[in-house]
């Protein structure tokens, strides 16, 4: 099973994520054009990322479209959040050293 950091390890993947969250929902076809890829390399990619949780399919008649799922970067930023609020601390740390100097 495709883990969430599995899944954006790769910067076409990522690209796709943010085309869905800027587009909205979109077919593979939609997906491969801008990415001068294959409708079949678009499918691997989206496969992985449906296996994730990311990204979620649904047809509509004989189109098949391709959402963000929001909620399931949840897990990635549960993981991120102490990493974020120590680099946050050493900024301010550094932030309030650069201000004291004359």
């Amino acid at each position: 099973m495709a883990t969430i950091f599995d899944a954006i390890a790769d910067p076409t993947r990522r690209r796709m994520l943010d085309r869905l969250r800027h587009d909205g929902p979109l077919s593979v076809t939609q997906l491969a054009r801008p990415l001068e890829m294959t409708r079949q390399g678009a499918t691997k990619h989206l496969d992985v990322l449906v296996e994730s949780g990311l990204v979620r399919m649904r047809r509509r008649g004989r189109l098949r479209l391709h959402a963000l799922e929001p909620a399931a970067l949840g897990e990635l930023w549960d993981w991120l959040a102490p990493y974020a609020a120590e680099w946050d601390r050493r900024l301010d740390r550094l932030r309030r050293l650069v201000d004291a100097q004359p």
